[in-house]
């Protein structure tokens, strides 16, 4: 891997363990010599993780889309910030820059951006990495939820096993740099469709 996209809260959350944790991930990319991409905001998560790595003097590539530059949220001290028209847009090209994907804690936006690309994955227009730090048991109810998904037969237990989780920064990056993708079909029980 050379850089890892990171979606996470622009919120910093109520437990002060949230940015604690961003800026563990931060100091650990940089640690591994990886490059950070992200949604280029200064605020909440989003600009602790980037700030993280920036004083390491790691890479930072943030991308954002044009009505939250203008509502003054960009990084302006990144490495790279690439402004872009749609929050599509937004997604695919942070995608292409970066080698696997770790979900921090966060909103509707982080969940979106998570669910968007395992559901890539699981199409198999990506094979990276997908992980998820899991600080503060923040993620626990919706791995109870997604196991739930497994027992009614929407997923595949395969599939539920491609999201790694880890609860330390160097635990995730581990997970996602032994992983191995496998082809996957999609679909359950296409033969009674």
């Amino acid at each position: 891997m050379r850089r890892v996209l990171v979606f996470c809260g622009s919120s910093p959350g109520r437990l002060p363990a949230y940015v604690e944790a961003a800026t563990a991930l931060g100091d650990e990319l940089a640690a591994q010599g990886l490059g950070l991409v992200y949604g280029g905001a200064r605020v909440g998560m989003m600009g602790a993780v980037a700030d993280a790595v920036l004083a390491a003097g790691g890479e930072v590539v943030g991308v954002i889309p044009r009505m939250l530059e203008e509502k003054e949220v960009a990084h302006t001290g990144l490495t790279d910030l690439r402004v872009v028209e749609t929050m599509h847009q937004r997604k695919a090209l942070m995608e292409s820059l970066a080698d696997g994907v770790i979900a921090l804690p966060g909103g509707f936006g982080t969940l979106e951006e998570l669910f968007e690309i395992v559901t890539w994955a699981q199409l198999g227009i990506h094979t990276k990495p997908v992980g998820l730090l899991n600080v503060a048991a923040y993620w626990s109810r919706l791995l109870a939820f997604i196991d739930h998904m497994v027992a009614e037969r929407f997923l595949r237990p395969e599939q539920r096993d491609a999201l790694l989780v880890g609860y330390t920064p160097a635990e995730v990056l581990t997970l996602m740099r032994d992983y191995q993708p496998q082809p996957l079909d999609k679909w359950l029980d296409r033969s009674q469709t």
